[in-house]
């Protein structure tokens, strides 16, 4: 009896854990005056991270920009995976273009579906997806 008394007890916690966090939600824009927010994820084990700029109008998203910073504070761009201005591993060079061209991607897709949690990971940028999905949740909670 002692025993079934407990894992009632854990599922009634367990339960009301979700209760309570069902109202946290997702990130959302429908409560946030117009004007244009930027939030920033946390760094990745490189030390890059993300910064992500979204502009609200009328309770939605009209436009994003999305960006990773490295480390040395040098942006992800066309030269990021080169090697001294060099491609010197075509592969690791093809595999960080993939994740420089998501961002755009993930800007895009924020403004078509209006929530960081409903864009699609793109294969091969996941790290990229985490900085961003965390930087949108940081400039959707509206406090610079």
């Amino acid at each position: 009896m002692g025993e079934s008394k407990r894992m009632i007890a854990a599922v009634a916690l367990f339960v009301a854990a979700l209760l309570t966090f069902a109202g946290c939600g997702e990130p959302d824009a429908s409560n946030l005056a117009d004007g244009v927010y930027t939030g920033v994820s946390g760094e990745d084990d490189k030390g890059a991270y993300g910064e992500a700029t979204v502009t609200v109008e009328d309770g939605e998203i009209t436009a994003c920009e999305f960006v990773t910073w490295q480390k040395d504070g040098s942006i992800k761009d066309e030269e990021y995976g080169k090697v001294n201005g060099e491609i010197s591993n075509r592969e690791f060079y093809d595999k960080a273009q993939l994740a420089v061209r998501a961002m755009d991607e993930y800007a895009a897709a924020l403004v078509k579906v209006q929530s960081p949690q409903k864009v699609d990971a793109i294969s091969g940028a996941t790290i990229a997806y985490d900085q961003f999905t965390e930087a949108v949740a940081d400039a959707l909670d509206g406090e610079d």
